[in-house]
């Protein structure tokens, strides 16, 4: 390794819990710092949970989106300056500012220190404030997890009326903006191959051009259960971030419904349904608030012991960039089945879990049924999953190649490093 870097990590938003991005900002800083760099993270709400030793910088935005009263009303005493007054405006014509404003706060913020940093490292933001930085040239590079232009199709195709496509379009604006500031950053990276062919498909930003590195887990926190721990008979678990047509979730649980018919089989959901949402309706109309869990957020340790409990889990998105609840399970050593959509094939390979058609119930329903009535099998997935984490799926790897991708980067602009 080089010299000890100083880095910038930026994230819009950083929720700690059931939700990838808080995940990778905490991992990604942690490992950097003990590898020897400084890291100083700059957040908006909510903010990250971080470890001891990697300081937090608050970007405060107007937080319209908070629980219990989202796209809520601020005060007048709350705006600040400009920002904030685009912020409420971009929100009351039905967009989502929250990318292009905390772009321009860390622009605001960062440049007076530029001499303080080697390089600024944005996950996922993508907003104008960045070019700032670019135009004032400090090293600035980005994560694309995967283009949101393929929620916005997936949302579209899903919505059920003309005025909820319309509103999708206005809530989705600002993926224009990320295409035009993902082509004039210094780097990208992202997580998976699939990922970066999706990213020149639908931003424009030629493949060659993006570095792949992998996300991971820490295998000493995701571990398979005891040997005097049993896992529980005919119980599902599926992790998802959100309650929208990208995660698969109905199709999921019009399979439960299905099994229900011969077993008494659970499903337990880490995150919420949205109220009203389609999740919430699927419910109903399949007769299964008795067989469902919704355990909101759940901190690390608690999601692990959920994991070692679950005979198998579930990913039935219709699309994945990556997947951390896949290498999360495989990790457990509880055994998969998943979609063949976007980046879990790849990132399972073929041992490790079932693989079925996204968005076909009948095979996903036969999938499930074939790794709850076979203990033998379910094993031997778990088994190879767990080989595949250790082999290739560590936050201490992300790191180190975050960390090259870094020198790399410094060294083709003529910076030190």
């Amino acid at each position: 390794m080089g010299r000890s870097l100083r880095i910038a990590l930026l994230s819009y938003r950083s929720k700690p819990h059931s939700g990838g991005q808080g995940i990778y900002v905490r991992a990604l800083s942690r490992e950097l710092a003990e590898l020897g760099h400084r890291v100083e993270v700059l957040s908006g709400q909510p903010y990250p949970e971080l470890d001891g030793g990697v300081p937090l910088t608050r970007l405060p935005s107007l937080d319209l989106y908070r629980e219990p009263d989202p796209f809520r009303t601020p005060r007048p005493s709350e705006f600040r300056d400009w920002i904030d007054v685009a912020e409420w405006a971009t929100m009351c014509t039905a967009g989502f500012p929250e990318p292009m404003t905390f772009s321009l706060r860390a622009a605001r913020h960062l440049l007076p220190r530029a001499g303080e940093f080697d390089i600024v490292h944005d996950n996922q933001s993508l907003g104008w404030g960045l070019l700032r930085l670019v135009r004032a040239g400090l090293p600035t590079v980005a994560t694309i997890h995967h283009p949101i232009a393929i929620d916005r199709q997936l949302e579209l195709a899903a919505a059920p009326s003309l005025r909820r496509k319309l509103t999708l379009r206005r809530w989705y604006g600002f993926t224009g903006m990320q295409a035009r500031v993902a082509a004039r950053l210094d780097a990208v990276t992202t997580v998976s191959e699939n990922s970066r062919r999706d990213i020149e498909t639908h931003m424009g930003v030629p493949a060659t051009g993006v570095e792949v590195i992998p996300v991971g887990i820490d295998p000493d926190e995701f571990t398979p259960p005891p040997a005097t721990q049993p896992r529980e008979p005919d119980s599902i678990l599926v992790i998802t971030s959100a309650d929208v047509a990208l995660k698969g979730l109905v199709h999921l649980l019009e399979a439960l419904a299905k099994l229900r018919t011969e077993r008494p089989v659970r499903l337990t959901v880490v995150g919420t349904a949205r109220p009203g949402g389609p999740a919430e309706a699927a419910l109903d109309r399949l007769g299964l608030r008795d067989a469902v869990t919704f355990t909101g957020s759940v901190p690390e340790d608690e999601l692990v012991r959920l994991l070692q409990r679950a005979w198998v889990v579930a990913i039935p998105s219709l699309y994945e960039g990556f997947s951390l609840p896949a290498i999360e399970a495989m990790a457990c050593a509880t055994p998969l089945v998943t979609s063949d959509a976007g980046a879990l094939p790849e990132v399972v390979g073929t041992k490790a879990g079932l693989r079925v058609r996204a968005g076909d119930v009948e095979e996903l329903t036969a999938a499930l049924t074939l790794v709850l009535d076979s203990p033998s099998l379910a094993e031997q997935l778990g088994r190879a999953g767990r080989r595949r984490v250790l082999d290739n799926y560590t936050w201490r790897a992300t790191a180190e190649r975050t960390a090259d991708w870094y020198a790399e980067t410094l060294e083709r602009k003529g910076s030190p490093c």
